[in-house]
């Protein structure tokens, strides 16, 4: 087991790599993940810090304090657990460990675990929400020439949100601000076969190549309500929705896991249909300014930022179908598209349990959305809360 979890923090390759093309994230919510990852111009999570501080304003007033406990969660390609194990059984024989590299030859792993505990209450002055972060996100790719790549990081911190509606002529706007302070320990490395049959230098060579790093980042958004005072034309509840992500130095000295300053934008409707306990449909376009970078590795371990733009890794769509919302029970289903994948998922809450399953694509090479470079992920959450 030890070893499963060394191979999480290394990387190898012979030649220029794209080892972490994905966009930058803190935290990836199931029950948002599985509506398209849209949440700009939707809110109600205390989650909604990590898309648009504003959308705290959404938080069911009835809930009173609205509690998130233990929310322990996973998310994995399906071949991870395989691999790992393979890697294991290969006791650091250099043969083995050649035959499990060229098993996988050209596939991505993804392994992440997370926990986000918090807090919030929505109150007729102010919503507010407060977070603890703690999470792992563990990405290798092996290649046809034997070598391994990797990105990796263990990272957590402390969370704190506020917003606050504002009735004008004009409509409603909700405003909001969060910080985050974040430290994580990250590992960008080259290592060859060679380097991981001698368990010993492993791990001396990767405790002296570990970085830790401390970032506190600022966000701030709004959402607007144009036809919030005017029933005859508030029947859809449209909402517009944007939010500055990350302003500060959450971008760890460029190091993985930095977290680039973003402009995101977003349309919401949430029209009332009797059938149904609520409908949400939502558009998002994240980083409007192409913050996001690709970033390439060499042999020697150095590496160069390009800049990345495709336009629909940051086009994401949303259904979000509200069954039941009972005391004791409630169900919502969720269907999107985000990254031109399709994502799906389903939110439970039975008394005090809440479970949360999803799945999304994430693209994580160079050649393009089209190219077949997509990794299928699967999530799943389980908490208490009330």
């Amino acid at each position: 087991m030890k070893k499963i979890l060394l191979l999480a923090l290394i990387g190898a390759t012979t030649s220029l790599f794209a080892m972490y093309a994905e966009h930058a994230s803190l935290y990836k919510d199931p029950r948002i993940m599985g509506m398209g990852g849209t949440n700009v111009a939707v809110g109600g999570y205390s989650t909604s810090v990590f898309s648009n501080p504003a959308g705290l304003t959404n938080i069911k007033k009835d809930h009173g304090f609205v509690v998130d406990l233990l929310g322990l969660g996973v998310s994995a390609t399906p071949e991870v657990i395989d691999f790992l194990n393979d890697f294991d059984d290969a006791n650091g024989d250099s043969v083995l460990i050649g035959d499990v590299l060229k098993k996988y030859a050209g596939d991505h792993f993804h392994l992440g675990i997370s926990n986000y505990s918090s807090i919030s209450k929505n109150s007729d002055l102010f919503a507010w929400s407060v977070g603890i972060l703690a999470a792992s996100d563990f990405n290798f790719m092996t290649h046809s020439d034997l070598s391994l790549t990797s990105t990796s990081r263990i990272y957590g911190g402390l969370v704190l949100g506020a917003a606050k509606p504002y009735d004008t002529k004009f409509g409603r706007i909700d405003v909001g601000v969060s910080t985050k302070i974040i430290q994580q320990k990250s590992y960008e490395g080259t290592l060859t076969v060679i380097d991981l049959i001698g368990t010993v230098a492993l791990v001396d060579d990767i405790e002296n190549k570990l970085k830790s790093d401390t970032g506190i980042g600022i966000d701030v958004g709004v959402i607007y309500y144009p036809f919030y005072l005017s029933s005859e034309y508030d029947f859809l509840n449209l909402a517009i929705g944007a939010s500055v992500m990350n302003i500060g130095s959450i971008n760890m000295n460029d190091n993985f896991g930095g977290q680039p300053t973003t402009v995101n934008l977003g349309l919401s409707i949430t029209p009332e249909i009797s059938a149904l306990n609520k409908l949400v449909v939502a558009i998002d376009y994240v980083d409007l300014f192409n913050a996001n970078e690709l970033r390439l590795y060499n042999s020697d371990g150095s590496y160069s930022d390009y800049e990345e733009s495709d336009v629909m890794k940051r086009v994401r769509l949303g259904v979000g179908i509200g069954l039941v919302d009972s005391t004791f029970f409630s169900t919502t289903l969720n269907l999107g598209m985000y990254q031109a994948n399709y994502t799906a998922g389903i939110n439970m809450e039975i008394l005090t349990i809440k479970l949360n399953l999803a799945t999304y694509a994430e693209e994580i090479s160079t050649a393009g959305i089209g190219e077949d470079t997509s990794d299928r992920r699967y999530m799943a959450q389980i908490g208490f809360g009330w």
